[in-house]
């Protein structure tokens, strides 16, 4: 089993910056893939970036490339997405998600193919 815990979402102004993280424990060892998702009230569950485990490799959203940036620390198994020039369309609920084990890189921007996945955590931005 792998928990993720979510933690410092909160309230900006347009055009602000803000960091969350992700903290995974348990068995790591199983990761394959970090995820960023977000939902916002009426709407399907996004993909927004994720990140290799071990191959650092990352791919986003066209909406948040260029503004958002994962990234990660084995010292402490925590997944960051730093997050820039944020916009009201940013605002949403931000879930962090692992997968266990390997899948086609096609799948990896579809929710279902993650195992794991955090409470969330509220990013509102103000216009």
């Amino acid at each position: 089993q792998v928990q993720v815990v979510e933690s410092g979402g909160g309230l900006v102004q347009a055009g602000g910056s803000l960091t969350i993280s992700c903290e995974a424990s348990g068995r790591t060892s199983d990761i394959y893939v970090m995820g960023w998702f977000r939902r916002t009230p009426g709407k399907e569950r996004e993909f927004v970036a994720r990140i290799g485990w071990t191959t650092d490799t990352t791919s986003y959203r066209d909406s948040v490339k260029g503004r958002f940036t994962i990234f990660r620390t084995n010292a402490v198994n925590t997944v960051y997405l730093k997050m820039n020039s944020l916009q009201p369309d940013d605002t949403a609920v931000y879930y962090c998600a692992a997968r266990r084990g390997w899948v086609m890189d096609e799948h990896l921007d579809r929710s279902i193919v993650y195992d794991y996945w955090g409470q969330g955590t509220q990013v509102t931005v103000s216009s």
